[in-house]
């Protein structure tokens, strides 16, 4: 069976390849935007959406355009992507999975991705090879094992640069122990599983929140004090007119570059951590049950917002689920709505007052069981998601 896989190398471009990557941002982003603009226009003068094919010819018309002739340096196939890309994006609002296009800011993080067309991306030795800019120095942790189908190099926020490969090859299974457990996502225990296990919440953003606080505040004051006054913007807003603008104040930048590393910092705790649980459940079980989470809706609670998005429960299962296809897992998802917190995983007594999040341990009525919060629910997902749940109380 062959499957997508992608492979991520952190490389090192000297000064020549990041001047040629930095002009590849900037023509792809100009490409999407351009286009983005072209087709706002067309719709609001012809009431009709244009083609991705459209696009694509009217990209090699605007290279041959005199005003446009520096385009003519790019990756001919990195702009043709940036057109694919566009159009996806309005394939995603009108079928109601993303919102309308935005245009591609020049700051933060870039991308660009380019096809692997007559072996033109490859891996030698310690280098990558990319179109238009030849060996680029990468850490290479393992080597892909199939065949490349295209190439994104991205630079970070923080100046850091990365390739990701996109790899066409053959699946093959990996062992697992065959065990079974279920899981419950929580706050203050990252997972608690029917075994009576329990992960620690990492708080990955609680702990660098003092910093981001500080560095945020410092670039705020930068800011401000650049400001000399307020004009009506397009929108009737006011926007703020600078004395210099911001990309040529230097201690803006390197303040923004601070802020950046906290993000930076707190986004790879948590990435690690997810991977290393995932790994591991994926690795000793056979079969995984997880509660399906609405965490979009939970968000809204603005008390608990912070606490939730910090945890990040749907990265954490989207990494579960393609890890657990590559071992031959399965993961079992229970309806949101199963009251697991409320049943006793001994008798199936439901006990409306643990609806109370501060009730962490509690005794059954019932039959005297002594249930710890996360672990009753985490056996009670279990047992739904296996089909041997005979209670009656199946709703809040």
């Amino acid at each position: 069976m062959l499957i997508h896989r992608g492979y991520r190398y952190r490389i090192y471009p000297n000064s020549q390849q990041a001047i040629l990557f930095a002009m590849f941002f900037g023509c792809c982003r100009f490409v999407y935007n351009y286009f983005l603009a072209l087709r706002q226009k067309v719709y609001a003068s012809e009431r009709r959406n244009m083609s991705q094919y459209e696009c694509m010819r009217l990209v090699t018309e605007l290279k041959r355009d005199k005003d446009h002739l520096w385009l003519t340096g790019c990756d001919s196939m990195a702009l043709q992507e940036a057109i694919k890309d566009l159009n996806k994006a309005f394939v995603n609002f009108f079928e109601k999975r993303a919102g309308y296009p935005r245009f591609h800011k020049k700051h933060y993080a870039q991308s660009y991705r380019t096809r692997n067309q007559g072996h033109s991306v490859r891996i030698e030795g310690n280098y990558v090879i990319i179109p238009k800019v030849g060996a680029v120095k990468a850490r290479i942790s393992r080597l892909p094992q199939g065949r490349i189908l295209n190439a994104t190099i991205t630079r970070t926020a923080t100046g850091k640069y990365f390739v990701s490969l996109c790899v066409e090859e053959e699946l093959v299974p990996k062992p697992n122990n065959g065990g079974v457990v279920g899981i419950d996502l929580g706050i203050s225990d990252f997972y608690a599983d029917s075994n009576g296990h329990s992960v620690p919440n990492p708080r990955a953003l609680r702990l660098h929140e003092k910093k981001l606080r500080r560095e945020q505040r410092r670039l705020s004051r930068m800011i401000e004090s650049n400001i000399t006054g307020y004009c009506k913007g397009p929108k009737g807003g006011r926007v703020p007119v600078y004395k210099k603008p911001l990309s040529e104040c230097q201690n803006i930048q390197k303040q923004r570059l601070k802020v950046a590393l906290v993000h930076e910092k707190v986004v790879n705790i948590r990435t690690d951590m997810q991977h290393k649980i995932s790994t591991r459940l994926v690795s000793e079980n056979q079969v995984i049950a997880v509660e399906s989470l609405n965490v979009r809706g939970m968000v809204r609670n603005h008390k608990l917002a912070k606490a939730i998005s910090d945890v990040s429960w749907g990265r954490f299962l989207s990494t579960l689920e393609y890890k657990a296809f590559e071992h031959g897992s399965d993961v079992l998802k229970v309806d949101t709505f199963f009251p697991s917190s409320q049943l006793c995983s001994e008798c199936g007594y439901q006990n409306a007052k643990v609806k109370n999040l501060g009730v962490r341990k509690w005794v059954c009525p019932k039959c005297g069981a002594v249930h710890d919060r996360d672990v009753n629910a985490a056996k009670n997902i279990l047992s739904k998601a296996l089909g041997t749940v005979g209670h009656t109380g199946t709703g809040h």
